[in-house]
Order: C-alpha cells, then structure tokens, then sequence
C-alpha cells in the first residue's frame, strides 16, 4: 500500500512536472505566435504602406503623366494657334504682296489693269479722234478755201478721212508715227513700272491695229512687228507737285518729221541775225522748203535757244499746247500769229497743191543756250496732228481728257 501511495506521488509529481513544464511551453508557443502575429501586421502594415505608396507614385505618375499630356495638348494647341496665325500671316502678306505687285507704286496705289487699260486707251484715241482744237482749225482752212479747186478738195479729203477714221476706230493715217509720251508724276513714282505696262498696251494697241507696224531696227531694218525696241516708245517723265499722274501723247509720222529743220544763227545764207526778225526768216525758210512733203497744212513746234538736242525736244514739247492758246510772252505771241498768217499767203497750200492753208498753228517756246550757240529748231507735225492726254485718278483709271 505504500509502495503504491509513492508511485502515485511519483506519477502526480511528473505529471505536474510535466503540466507546469508544459505551460511556460504553450506561453513560449503564445509568444512566438503573438510575436509571429506582430510582425505579420507590421508586414501586413508595411505592406499596405508599400502598396498605398505605390499607389501614391502612381497616382502621382498619372497625374504627371496627365500634366505632360495636358501639357503637350496645350503646346499642340498653341503650335496650331501659332500654325494658323502664321497661315493667316502668311494668307494676308501674300495679299498684301499681290496688291503690291498690282501697285506701280505704293504712294500712289496704282492698279497694272487699270493703268495697262487707260495707256491702251490713251492710244486708241490718240491714233483715231483728233483733237478738238485741231479740227476746228482745219475746218477753218477748209471754208476758207475757195470753191471747187485742189485746194478744196484736199481739205474736203482731210475732213471725211477725219470722220471715217473716228466712225469706224481706224487710224487716222497708214503712218502711226514715233510713240512719244510724256508723263507727269507724283514724288516717289516707279517709273520702271510704269515703262514696263506701257509696252504691254503698245504692243497690245498693235495688235488690235491703233498702231501700224512701224518700228524698225536700223541696222538690220527688221520690223518685229510689236513697235517696241530702243527708243521706242520715247518716254519722257517729269515729276511734279500734284498727286495725280498726267499722261500725255503724241503720234508723230515720218513724213512731217523728215522735213523738221535746225538753224545755227546767224544764217548767213538768208542774212538772218541773232533777233527774232532773224529767227522768223528761218521758220518761214523751213515752211518754204517743205512744200506739201510734211503732209500740210501742218503745225510747227518752235524752240529757240538750247544745243542741238535739247532744241529738238522743246520744239516737239510745243507741240502738246492748244492751238487755240496764247503764249506767255508777248513778243512770241505776236511772232506766232505772224508766222501762220504769213506762211498762209505764200501759196502752197494743202498737199502743196496751192491754196490759202498752209499752216494751222505754230507754236514757240525758249531755252537758254551759250554765248557761242545760237540755235532755232523746228519740228513740223502733218495735219493728222495725233495729240492726246489724259489725267488719272488714283487707282489709274482715266478721270478726264486733256485735249
């Protein structure tokens, strides 16, 4: 029995040996597990921090991301704003450059049509319609001849050709003569234009047959057949205060031209003198010797003084004023008057057939010249005395008639 008391307290004390062995054990196994548990929420926590970071950074990424998008929107945006400007730009500068181009020059805002259309113009009527001064005059001559003579009917043939030639927009002779224009132009004008559309509307005037084929190449006497070539047209610019350009022109046939004349005064051969006594003796030689080759009556163009080329010019530059004008200066007023009435009485007439109308105008004007010179130059113009002007108005277009 008391052996067996001992086994049994042997037995309670292992096993409680073995329960309080076994309790810092399962403590040890709470700890590890509670430990394990910690550092699984400080991973979990961690992790979540990681994953919310990432998700931070992404965010941030995508807001990046949508800030460079935004940003490279707003840059396409504003390159095709600025695309669209420079078209604009460009659209308005090619405009402007088009308009510039359709400018003889920008001061004056020229049109090449409308200016190209008034030089055409100016042409047509020069070529065809004389002028109203001159056909008063001729007819003048015409009822002062006397019945049924030669001298009648030439000026009765003067006078239809006149009146076919503007009914029908003929040139009022087969010789259309050297295309002289004279052009008075405003401060800063581009006369380069100007020269270049005015051979457009000759050779267009050509064409259309205001203008016959008669410009001709001196050396080899080849007839391009477009009246353009060195010296042809003449172009003369003068610039002057107004703002409007004035364009004057003048057909001047080959025939009258040929029988111009120069006198270096004193003229021994006629005992004329350096005076107008001197002077009128030599104009009246010049009609004298012309006969009815210069297509008479004629008008003559005066120029006393000046060299021998300037002359030449002026005595043409007299022949843009009005029959019906009176010179500024008495003495040649007079000298005029006397030299149409005087040439009048020397009987060679229209045509040179004899008659009482010789010449219908004569027209004078002065140069200065040197002591040593002493120059009287005479242009002679046939009785289809081609003259005509016109002023423009601001765009080119004509605004009225000068002649």
């Amino acid at each position: 029995m008391a052996k067996k008391k001992a086994t049994k307290k042997k037995v309670a004390k292992k096993s409680t040996k073995k329960v309080t062995k076994k309790k810092p054990a399962k403590k040890a196994t709470k700890k590890k597990v509670a430990k394990k548990a910690t550092k699984k929420k400080v991973a979990k926590k961690a992790t979540k921090k990681k994953v919310a970071k990432k998700a931070t950074k992404k965010k941030a990424a995508k807001k990046a991301t949508k800030k460079k998008v935004a940003k490279k929107a707003t840059k396409k945006k504003v390159a095709k704003k600025a695309k669209k400007v420079v078209k604009k730009a460009k659209k308005a500068a090619s405009k402007v450059a088009k308009k510039a181009v359709k400018k003889v020059s920008t001061a004056q805002g020229i049109d090449k049509k409308a200016l190209f259309n008034s030089i055409l113009e100016l042409i047509k009527n020069t070529s065809t319609v004389i002028p109203d001064d001159v056909q008063k005059v001729i007819l003048e001559g015409l009822a002062r001849e006397e019945k049924n003579t030669t001298a009648e009917y030439a000026m009765n043939i003067i006078k239809n050709n006149i009146d076919i030639a503007k009914k029908k927009i003929q040139p009022l002779c087969q010789d259309t003569g050297t295309i002289i224009f004279y052009v008075d132009v405003p401060k800063g004008f581009v006369q380069s234009d100007f020269t270049k559309i005015c051979h457009k509307a000759v050779v267009k005037a050509t064409e259309m047959g205001y203008l016959r084929q008669n410009s001709v190449d001196s050396l080899t006497g080849e007839n391009k057949g477009m009246n353009i070539g060195p010296g042809h047209p003449s172009i003369h610019f003068h610039e002057h205060n107004k703002k409007t350009i004035e364009m004057k022109l003048m057909l001047k046939g080959g025939g009258c031209e040929n029988v111009g004349a120069q006198y270096a005064m004193p003229y021994n051969a006629l005992g004329a003198g350096r005076d107008l006594e001197g002077v009128r003796k030599v104009i009246l030689d010049a009609v004298q010797k012309a006969q009815g080759k210069g297509c008479g009556p004629g008008v003559l163009g005066v120029c006393i003084g000046g060299d021998r080329g300037a002359g030449y010019t002026h005595s043409k530059e007299q022949l843009f004023r009005k029959l019906d004008d009176t010179n500024e200066v008495e003495a040649l007023a007079e000298l005029e008057k006397d030299i149409v009435e005087t040439a009048n009485k020397l009987g060679i007439g229209p045509m040179g057939f004899g008659g009482k109308t010789t010449l219908l105008g004569c027209k004078i004007g002065t140069l200065n010249r040197l002591p040593a010179s002493y120059y009287v130059s005479i242009s002679y113009m046939c009785w289809a005395y081609r003259r005509q002007g016109v002023a423009l108005k601001g765009d080119g277009s004509i605004n009225k008639w000068l002649y």
